[in-house]
């Protein structure tokens, strides 16, 4: 399936499971873990919206942009999926490639620590400083995964762990 299709897919899924017709980009990017966050979001904010430069040879009028980073579907594309044919069970995804590779991972300082959260795994760790917190997290996600089958958990047989650092800017660099 395209990008450009997926994105409208999970643009449709997220508005009707919260009966609006916004959402935001990082919803999408967070929905669709298996394909390259910068791809989704160029296609999201760029080829996809109608209100967008035109700087693609490829555009599609999916979205209108309503707000930073903020998104609504367009009354014509609105109209109900047609029901999938296939089911949706990560035993499912493994025959199609839909497994993802990559498991996220929030880090935040406190209390003079870094603080690591899951997205898709429930794990939370702490280092002293970063290099304790990376080899925390691993074992920790070595620990989730023991005796699991990866791919019932959606996942990859060698997932990446992808950590993201998250910082307020209230601090001004104080910790």
């Amino acid at each position: 399936m395209a990008i450009h299709s997926e994105v409208l897919s999970m643009a449709r899924r997220i508005c009707r499971e919260r009966g609006e017709k916004t959402f935001r980009v990082a919803n999408i990017v967070h929905a669709l873990p298996h394909l390259n966050p910068s791809s989704v979001r160029t296609h999201v904010v760029s080829r996809c919206c109608v209100n967008a430069p035109k700087n693609h040879p490829h555009k599609w009028k999916y979205f209108r942009r309503v707000g930073r980073g903020e998104y609504a579907i367009l009354s014509s594309c609105l109209r109900p999926e047609p029901p999938r044919r296939v089911a949706e069970s990560p035993s499912s995804y493994a025959s199609v490639g839909l497994l993802r590779d990559t498991i996220h991972v929030v880090v935040r300082r406190s209390a003079g620590h870094y603080v690591a959260e899951g997205l898709e795994l429930a794990l939370v760790t702490q280092g002293r400083s970063l290099d304790e917190l990376l080899r925390n997290v691993r074992q920790a996600v070595k620990l989730h995964l023991e005796g699991e089958d990866p791919a019932a958990l959606g996942l990859s047989a060698t997932p990446r762990i992808a950590l993201t650092y998250e910082e307020s800017l209230s601090h001004d660099g104080q910790a």
